[in-house]
């Protein structure tokens, strides 16, 4: 296990009823003049964002108004932010929604308080400040609300990019699972995916003696292969959805993490779908990530027959262990298909031909590309190329 420092400062406020303290919990971090900040009507119709309203005048805490963040987070909006809470003296930033929200959120913390131009953040200046970010989570998936992390499109050249940094942690964040029971089967399929595919970048490593991540890792796979299922078939049961929210915030927290080298290339290589044909980030990992499995697979066949034993329940074929990983590969793709991703460019709405604009703007041989294993511009094509005929 290697060194490191972890630090992990949200308040986490779970459970049911809870987004109407929001108030309390935004006086208790300082803040007296808030932007809520959302994304589409689905807060709105739903009576969401009028609770925290409420809870807020109920405080006597001041606030502003800012939604229309789309999937993808636009950098258009994040200035759009930036100007108003000048503008207004906002202190708070609350964000509620998904991941995309709270990305956009985080953007606008950042910007507020630097001289310059935020999207430096994402071309890899460090975050120093940035105002506190509070969260009321909508949908289990980016782990944004427990995470330093955020990631925005340019609309300009269509550039996903990220930054993290522990400036922009959130001060709280309200997680009740009844919010995510009227999302639609395709949204919690796709958010199920997205919380796998954040412990599979940690999971495949090649740091050694790092157990006690592994077997953490694997609790948090092994949840969502069971929970997933549970709730696309009844989308209101409360125990399996309260599950999967708190996998999707300690698979990104980076409480799987600690102590090992970590990889991120498919959600590199995923990012650049994302961003040139707006599709959602799940099911673009659906596609990218079993992918980026079987190209790397020799890489360490063994740390494969791992998680294919583990997670997967493969029974151990030592004459052939690479039988044995292929198999977990398999049964990863297939559980993907059973709760509707798509698993190949076809199924995605990704063509082909576009595969060198994607490495183009994917950069690997600028430094852009993972941990596991490094990948060329070539790896990148051909990881893409096997997206393209994927299939069960």
């Amino acid at each position: 296990m290697n060194d490191f420092n972890f630090y992990s400062p949200t308040e986490f406020v779970f459970g049911r009823g809870r987004e109407c303290e929001t108030g309390r919990y935004v006086k208790k971090y300082g803040g007296s003049r808030v932007l809520i900040h959302f994304g589409g009507g689905s807060a709105v119709k739903s009576g969401l964002l009028d609770k925290v309203k409420k809870s807020l005048e109920e405080e006597g805490v001041a606030y502003f108004e800012l939604g229309g963040v789309k999937p993808n987070p636009r950098d258009t909006l994040v200035y759009e932010g930036i100007e108003l809470c000048r503008r207004e003296g906002i202190d708070f930033i609350l964000a509620v929604g998904g991941g995309s929200v709270i990305d956009s959120a985080k953007g606008i913390a950042a910007g507020v308080v630097y001289e310059g131009d935020f999207w430096d953040f994402y071309c890899g200046k460090k975050v120093v400040k940035a105002l506190p970010v509070g969260v009321v989570v909508t949908i289990s998936a980016a782990g944004s609300e427990g995470s330093g992390d955020s990631v925005i499109t340019k609309e300009e050249g269509m550039l996903k990019r990220a930054t993290g940094s522990d400036a922009l942690r959130p001060r709280f964040s309200v997680l009740d699972p009844e919010l995510t029971m009227t999302l639609p089967a395709y949204q919690t399929a796709c958010g199920a995916t997205d919380i796998m595919a954040h412990v599979f970048e940690r999971y495949f490593t090649n740091t050694k003696e790092v157990e006690i991540t592994d077997r953490l890792c694997e609790a948090v796979l092994m949840t969502m292969l069971r929970e997933t299922p549970r709730v696309i078939a009844d989308p209101k049961n409360y125990d399996a959805r309260a599950n999967i929210m708190w996998a999707g915030m300690v698979a990104h927290n980076n409480i799987v993490g600690v102590g090992r080298e970590q990889d991120w290339n498919s959600h590199g290589l995923e990012h650049e779908l994302s961003g040139l044909y707006d599709c959602a980030h799940g099911a673009g990992l659906a596609v990218i990530m079993p992918a980026w499995m079987e190209f790397v697979c020799k890489h360490d066949v063994m740390r494969f027959c791992q998680m294919a034993t583990r997670v997967f329940g493969v029974d151990m074929d030592f004459t052939d262990p690479e039988k044995t990983a292929r198999e977990g590969i398999r049964r990863f793709r297939t559980f993907l298909h059973s709760i509707g991703m798509p698993i190949n460019f076809a199924e995605l709405g990704a063509k082909e031909e576009d595969i060198p604009v994607l490495v183009e703007k994917l950069g690997v041989d600028d430094g852009r590309t993972g941990g596991f294993v490094h990948l060329s511009s070539e790896d990148a094509a051909e990881i893409y190329r096997i997206a393209v005929k994927a299939e069960l």
